[in-house]
């Protein structure tokens, strides 16, 4: 079996079968892979997002009232710092495997394009990776934004190839909002901020995330919501998560 871009059942196994000891090990080398390879796919996803069986149905995307969301450390005793981030695929492009180095250039200019035109906390720059140079690739690194070439796991899932062609990194005046570009998903969207403020940073993403959605359609399943490269980052594909004081 091949899909329409000619991804096998080897392009999704292969970061598994090289690294014995992944977490998950598998890949979707393009959208249609999950309904093609379903009978590998769909139970794994079952497994790892807790009860999402094969009859289940992702509901419709809702971010829901960000106000609703609070300070959970008001007076600044335990977290240090709040992130929020998700995962999203452009519409119309494939997964990492199949695409080639035109595309990734094609996509990195397209995020470019749409990020500099952000308005208010939003605002901000773009960096590709390609001809960085070197203060600028100091002054992200000690600002802990630069991401680099991916580990073993995503070198054998051909997540890296023609680095750092069609890469990039944006970030807000602010420094509280981040977008990586074809790092391992097609867009990884960053709201963050020193404290507890969990509403903020959720209400930044929320908005950060609508506007760059009116610009660049995503890539979105009936069943499975949002589409990703890893199936671990389906669905809403929002995670959170604090730094504490210990």
């Amino acid at each position: 079996k091949k899909t329409s871009l000619g991804a096998t059942l080897l392009d999704v196994i292969q970061s598994g079968v090289e690294n014995l000891d992944s977490g998950v090990g598998v890949y979707a080398p393009d959208a249609e892979a999950y309904t093609l390879f379903s009978p590998l796919f769909d139970p794994i996803i079952e497994d790892y997002h807790v009860g999402f069986k094969q009859t289940d149905k992702h509901p419709a995307c809702d971010f829901g009232d960000g106000n609703a969301f609070v300070n959970v450390d008001p007076e600044g005793q335990f977290v240090i710092s709040t992130r929020v981030r998700c995962g999203r695929s452009m519409q119309g492009y494939p997964f990492n495997p199949c695409l080639t180095e035109s595309q990734y250039k094609e996509m990195e200019a397209k995020l470019s394009s749409t990020l500099s035109g952000l308005e208010g906390e939003l605002k901000g720059t773009f960096y590709p990776l390609t001809g960085m140079a070197k203060d600028v690739q100091q002054k992200l690194i000690d600002d802990h934004f630069l991401f680099m070439e991916g580990v073993r796991f995503l070198q054998a899932a051909n997540a890296c190839r023609y680095w750092p062609s069609g890469r990039g990194i944006y970030h807000n005046d602010s420094k509280t909002f981040l977008v990586w570009c074809n790092e391992e998903e097609h867009l990884r969207i960053i709201s963050m901020q020193m404290g507890g403020d969990l509403g903020q940073v959720v209400r930044r993403l929320i908005s950060a995330v609508n506007e760059i959605e009116k610009r660049i359609p995503f890539s979105l399943h009936d069943r499975l919501g949002f589409l990703t490269f890893s199936p671990t980052n389906l669905g809403t594909s929002v995670r959170a998560s604090v730094h504490i004081k210990l």
